[in-house]
C-alpha cells in the first residue's frame, strides 16, 4: 500500500502515521517516497531535493540567520512492536521515541511555517541506525553540502523535550593478548591468553571516571569493556584472547586527546583504535541557541550519547538536540512517547522559528 501522508494535521496523528510506516535502515524508500511527494504537493513554499533516500527541504527568504533542522526517517528493526498504538495519551510502537515524533514535528513545521524569522532547512535522512558510514547525512555533506550550513543545527533526537547540549565522543579500542596453548592438565606448559588480561581487566574496574562541566552542561565520562573473547576448547589453554573497550569521552577531548588517554590508561598493552567520533561542544553562546533555550524554557543539559549534532559541530556549526520522548526507551521492543510532549515539541519549535 502506498503511505499517504497530510503534514498540515496534528503533529501526534502524523507521529503514528509515520510509525504505521515501516523504514527499518535500508528500507526507507517508500516512506522517503511519502515524504517527498507530501512536502512537493503541500509545501510550495520550499526548494525540494532528493538524494537516495533521503529528502531535503528549504526556504530561501533571505533571512539574516538559517537553521538547519535534522532527523533520520529510519529504525531498527520491527521487535513485535508494530503496529502503534495510542493507549491513554502514550504512543507505543517502533520509532515513536527514536525519532518519528521529532520528524513528525519537523514535518509539520515545514508546511505550516511559512514566513519563519529564520530561513529553514529540514533535513530527513536514511540509514541513522546502522554503520556511521552509510548515514545518510554522509552522502548530503559528500554532495549538497550547503544544506548542511546554518547558524544552528537542531538535531530532533529524543531528549524528554528538554534541549540536550553537544554530544559525547566515543571510542572502541581492542587489546589482543597472545600465549601458547597446551592440554589443561598440564597447564603450566603452556601461556594463558585470557589469564593476560587480568591487569587489564583490573585497570578498567579501577577507573575513576572524569566529569567536566561545559557551559554549565556536565558531561561524565565512561569507560566499559564490552566484549571479550577466547578459547579454543574446554581442555585447551588459550593461545588468543581480545578485550573490546567503549570509552565515551566528553566533548573538551579532541579524538587524538581521546587515544592519547587510552594508551596512558593502557600503558604496557597494545591498543588499536577501531573507530571513534568526535563529541560535539554544547554551542549554547549562539545567538540561535540562546532563542531555542528561551522558548523552550528549563535548563539544558548535556547530551551523554552520542548524535549527529558532532556532524554540524565538525563543520563549525553550534548544534543541539531537541525532541520528544525518552532516549533510554530507544531501540526497545516498549518504545513509547507520551503525545503531550509531541505537542509540546512542537509548540516550542513554532515559538521559535517565528512566522
Amino acid at each position: 500500500m502506498t503511505v499517504e501522508l497530510d503534514l498540515t494535521i496534528d503533529p501526534v496523528d502524523l507521529t503514528v502515521a509515520l510509525v504505521a510506516a515501516p523504514s527499518v535502515s535500508e528500507e526507507e524508500a517508500e516512506l522517503a517516497d511519502a515524504i517527498e511527494r507530501a512536502l512537493r504537493s503541500q509545501a510550495p513554499h520550499l526548494e525540494v531535493v532528493r538524494t537516495g533516500n533521503a529528502v531535503l527541504a528549504r526556504t530561501n527568504l533571505g533571512r539574516p540567520s538559517r537553521v538547519v533542522f535534522a532527523g533520520h526517517i529510519d529504525t531498527v528493526p520491527v521487535n513485535d512492536n508494530l503496529p502503534p498504538r495510542l493507549v491513554d495519551g502514550v504512543l507505543h510502537g517502533l520509532g515513536s521515541v527514536d525519532m518519528k515524533g521529532g520528524v513528525a514535528v519537523m514535518l509539520h513545521l515545514a508546511v505550516t511555517v511559512t514566513e519563519p524569522k529564520h530561513d529553514l532547512t529540514f533535513l530527513f535522512y536514511d540509514c541513522e541506525e546502522i554503520d556511521a558510514a552509510r548515514n545518510g547525512l554522509v552522502r548530503v555533506e559528500r554532495d549538497f553540502a550547503d544544506w548542511m550550513r546554518g547558524d544552528l543545527a537542531v538535531v530532533c533526537e529524543p531528549s524528554n523535550g528538554v534541549v540536550e547540549a553537544g554530544c559525547q565522543g566515543t571510542m572502541r579500542v581492542e587489546l589482543r593478548k597472545t600465549g601458547q596453548r597446551a592440554h589443561t592438565a598440564r597447564g603450566w606448559m603452556g601461556v594463558n591468553a585470557i589469564h593476560a588480561l587480568g591487569a587489564v581487566m583490573s585497570t578498567l574496574a579501577a577507573y575513576e571516571t572524569r566529569t567536566v562541566d561545559i557551559d554549565g552542561c556536565t558531561y561524565r565520562e565512561g569507560l566499559q569493556a564490552v566484549h571479550i573473547s577466547g578459547g579454543v576448547a574446554g581442555n585447551v589453554v588459550p593461545d588468543a584472547a581480545l578485550l573490546r573497550i567503549n570509552f565515551r569521552f566528553a566533548p573538551d577531548r579532541s579524538q587524538e586527546q581521546a587515544e592519547a588517554h587510552m594508551r596512558e590508561v593502557f600503558a604496557g598493552h597494545d591498543v588499536t583504535v577501531v573507530d571513534s567520533a568526535p563529541g560535539a561542544l554544547p554551542g549554547l553562546s549562539a545567538p540561535a541557541a540562546r532563542e531555542l533555550v528561551e522558548a523552550a524554557g528549563g535548563t539544558p543539559v548535556a547530551k551523554l550519547g552520542w548524535t549527529d549534532v558532532a556532524r554540524f559541530a565538525a563543520l563549525g556549526i553550534p548544534a543541539v538536540n531537541f525532541g520528544p520522548g525518552d532516549p533510554t526507551l530507544a531501540h526497545t521492543q516498549q518504545e513509547n512517547v507520551p503525545v503531550e510532549q509531541i505537542t509540546r515539541c512542537a509548540r516550542v519549535l513554532r515559538l521559535f522559528v517565528g512566522g
